[in-house]
């Protein structure tokens, strides 16, 4: 069995693969990190995480970057609107692009397997969102396991068990497992509920649109 860290925000991907891999007897699932660097939805994706990680009974570490915030001028963090959902184009993916984020995430989460021995680390890297940004894919997932057999004593062994998956095969691996949706915190903004107009939220409401999850888009929405 192994014993695994995720990397936790509290939306769609990252709580489908807690799930997912929660109810996969070769996963046990001890502790989940949740990255606080300033973005607009901070609060909401810490509340959503803390929620996500007592219906599973998972420790849950909240890690602030505050100078992730400094160097970001990106509409996640800084002042600039978040763009609108009908603007849905590789320049906007890059208006909310990160610098080095997954990589960074991941390589602290490989400093606490090395700190306590944990054999893995999970991620929700998906299909659609490879299409625009190269630290969800594959070969990304690949090559950090490649670092990690060289910068660390336990080579914990990165598992993104969506890699190939779409939103809607996400929403629909949520459903026949039980995983909790009425949790999710996709927003990149930070209100009662999700805007409906940004990217992320566009992508969510269609994927419980395409699988009829009407239940979930008034919760959510």
């Amino acid at each position: 069995m192994n014993k695994s860290v995720i990397l936790l925000s509290g939306g769609l991907d990252s709580l489908v693969a807690l799930g997912y891999c929660y109810n996969n007897p070769d996963y046990k699932i001890e502790l989940a990190l949740t990255f606080d660097y300033g973005q607009k939805s901070a609060q909401k994706e810490i509340e959503a995480s803390e929620k996500i990680c007592e219906h599973y009974c998972i420790k849950h570490k909240i890690i602030k970057l505050d100078w992730l915030k400094d160097i970001t001028n990106t509409a996640l963090v800084s002042s600039k609107s978040i763009p609108d959902s009908n603007l849905c184009t590789d320049k906007s993916a890059m208006a909310v692009w990160v610098p080095n984020r997954n990589a960074l995430f991941l390589n602290i989460a490989a400093s606490f397997c090395d700190s306590f021995g944990y054999d893995s680390i999970i991620f929700g890297g998906n299909k659609d969102e490879g299409c625009t940004f190269p630290d969800n894919t594959e070969a990304f997932r690949l090559a950090v396991n490649n670092l990690f057999g060289l910068s660390t004593q336990v080579h914990p062994r990165v598992v993104a068990p969506l890699i190939n998956c779409s939103k809607d095969d996400i929403v629909k691996i949520a459903v026949d497992n039980s995983i909790p949706l009425k949790y999710v915190w996709s927003c990149y903004n930070s209100g009662e509920k999700h805007c409906g107009e940004c990217e992320s939220c566009y992508h969510l409401k269609k994927s419980l649109i395409n699988n009829n999850c009407e239940e979930y888009i008034k919760q959510l929405f």
